[in-house]
């Protein structure tokens, strides 16, 4: 019998397949231990995922989205592509994949991210601390003080949304806009 090695790749030894697996196995894992923690804290889930019968949620996450992207694009002009760098990741992620992908791997990393951070995580610790778990789970930033801060500052902004909002809705939203629009923007980008 062989024995299983663990060991940290680089971002370039990774391939589309193991990359995939690696994308859905650790949403699948967020999903799952975000239900958990919501049990131990005696919420119920599908109350958290209630979707609002008024619509005002959409104005949060649209506005937040907005703001992320209007600020990322001024620090995209005064900062080198270097120091924003994430080993890669979303390039290998988006480049070369089908628009539905992108759409259906949006949506999934919005809800199960937002379930786990606003719905379970922020219950407890507040948006703050969250925040600060938030930032550290996106080891791939972490290089570079400036997008790990980027990080945190997005984060903060969803739990604020989720605060303000009333619902959950409202941070899934942005977070999925956020993704998808980043998204498109790596795979239609031209090469220079």
């Amino acid at each position: 019998m062989e024995r299983i090695k663990i060991r940290r790749i680089k971002p370039e030894e990774l391939n589309d397949r193991l990359l995939l697996i690696n994308l859905y196995f650790t949403q699948g894992l967020t999903l799952a231990l975000s239900l958990i923690i919501m049990l131990f804290q005696w919420q119920n889930p599908l109350r958290v995922l209630k979707v609002p019968e008024q619509p005002e949620f959409v104005w949060w996450g649209l506005g937040l989205a907005g703001l992320a992207f209007a600020v990322d694009f001024v620090l995209s002009k005064i900062i080198s592509e270097n120091a924003m760098d994430d080993g890669g990741i979303n390039e290998m992620l988006f480049r070369r994949r089908p628009v539905w992908h992108i759409i259906l791997i949006s949506v999934m990393v919005a809800v199960c991210e937002e379930m786990l951070f606003r719905g379970a995580v922020q219950h407890s610790l507040g948006p703050y601390w969250t925040s600060i778990l938030f930032a550290v789970i996106h080891v791939r930033y972490l290089r570079h003080w400036l997008p790990t801060a980027w990080v945190f500052a997005s984060s903060y902004g969803l739990g604020y949304i989720y605060i303000a909002s009333g619902t959950i809705w409202a941070p899934i939203l942005c977070h999925f806009l956020i993704d998808l629009i980043s998204g498109l923007v790596i795979r239609f980008r031209r090469e220079t």
